[in-house]
């Protein structure tokens, strides 16, 4: 990605003319939680009364889709948020995406995806399951998925405004605070930097 500065401003600059758009574009970091808890209790809900799913079984397919979740994090971050198009139509949506969180990082109401977002990406995801899984097993690996998803969105969120007093925390803050203050093209994990120790783009944090 491109860098020209970052702005260690808590303001949120504006990226549309359109007010609609604009209000649309930002978002406080606890309505995530207000529309996914219902979203994933239905879930679960629905794997015991629906398909009367065993509870190994939910608990199998849950943490499949919590794993799987901590992959597309990882891909999402690196070859779609950080994909720079050459069209200067490619560089604003970019720029609108993930390339103002860059520039102004402090801004708190560009850290957790709107539902503007998350909402039709999550629907397109679930879809491509639904397709791809077992007949009766959706409920639960999405269930695991979008609580990956949450834990994501709230970890990126407290990394940005939280001091931490442990180690672990203190741990996964420097690294993600290296990826926006030393190297953009490492470091792509927020809620673990697991997927970067695999493939090669961790830090040399010695």
């Amino acid at each position: 990605m491109k860098k020209n500065f970052i702005s260690n401003s808590s303001d949120s600059i504006r990226i549309f003319k359109n007010d609609l758009f604009e209000n649309l574009s930002k978002v406080h970091y606890y309505v995530p939680l207000i529309v996914y808890i219902p979203v994933i209790s239905l879930l679960g809900w629905k794997s015991f009364t629906d398909v009367h799913m065993g509870v190994l079984s939910f608990i199998g397919w849950m943490l499949t889709g919590l794993f799987l979740w901590t992959i597309t994090e990882y891909v999402l971050h690196r070859w779609v948020f950080h994909f720079y198009p050459k069209s200067e139509f490619g560089q604003r949506i970019h720029f609108i995406f993930h390339g103002v969180h860059h520039d102004y990082p402090n801004d708190s109401k560009r850290l957790v995806l709107p539902p503007s977002a998350s909402i039709p990406m999550a629907l397109a995801l679930y879809f491509l399951f639904l397709y791809l899984l077992p007949s009766g097993t959706i409920y639960a690996f999405f269930t695991g998925f979008l609580i990956g998803y949450l834990v994501y969105d709230m970890t990126h969120y407290a990394l940005h405004h939280a001091n931490f007093k442990s180690s672990f925390w203190k741990k996964l803050k420097q690294h993600h605070m290296l990826h926006h203050y030393s190297d953009s093209t490492k470091g792509y994990g927020v809620s673990s930097a697991l997927w970067d120790k695999i493939l090669g783009s961790d830090f040399n944090k010695k």
